[in-house]
């Protein structure tokens, strides 16, 4: 965030001082905005254009691409428009050395004046605040992952196998031990001179004298 607003800054004064440029110096006392752009690619001449026929049109231009760049923060719109701009005012150096010979710089107002400085330094302001700026960083998408059934990470161990375990749940407790019996005894209620065997009921076997017990 702070790349973006430091690279914004420089692009924004950059295309400043290139559109300001034409309407200062040059060269010997000639306006920026007195030279066709034509005269860039055929050579320049006397003539003197007007606003929208001279370089001022080129730099506007680059002020547009600056200015939708820095909204969109794009890099590559703002480093055009500082191509832009160096390009032309290279092209005018090249141009006017061939119409003169030469180019010089004098300190009493003739040859290359402060116009030309500030065009070159608004192109390099431009390139420097496309380098600053991050750009605009790609949305991050969440991707969904697809519902998986259980064992299908391994299709090898499918179907899902199950392990063996018992059944029924045995009881590791021990046993109650029975309660002794501490009722009455049964033989006290029997007479004495009877047998405590159980009567074998008739026909089990003959009697004392031989014969048989009905």
């Amino acid at each position: 965030m702070i790349r973006n607003v430091l690279g914004s800054v420089l692009a924004l004064a950059g295309a400043a001082a290139a559109v300001l440029s034409p309407f200062r110096d040059w060269y010997d006392g000639r306006l920026g905005r007195h030279y066709r752009i034509e005269e860039l690619f055929t050579g320049i001449g006397p003539g003197r254009p007007g606003p929208l026929g001279s370089i001022l049109l080129a730099f506007l231009f680059a002020a547009l691409l600056t200015v939708v760049g820095v909204v969109l923060r794009s890099r590559l719109l703002v480093a055009a428009a500082g191509v832009v701009v160096l390009g032309f005012t290279v092209l005018w150096m090249v141009r006017q050395g061939q119409a003169l010979g030469s180019l010089a710089v004098a300190g009493d107002g003739s040859g290359l004046r402060w116009g030309v400085a500030e065009a070159a330094a608004g192109g390099v302001l431009l390139l420097v605040g496309a380098a600053v700026m991050s750009g605009r960083r790609p949305a991050r998408r969440t991707r969904t992952q697809p519902y998986a059934a259980p064992g299908s990470e391994n299709p090898d161990t499918w179907p899902p196998t199950q392990e063996p375990g018992p059944s029924v749940q045995t009881s590791t407790l021990p046993e109650p031990e029975p309660e002794p019996y501490t009722g009455p005894d049964p033989a006290a209620h029997r007479p004495s001179g009877q047998d405590n065997s159980p009567d074998p009921g008739p026909g089990a076997g003959p009697d004392e004298d031989g014969r048989p017990r009905l």
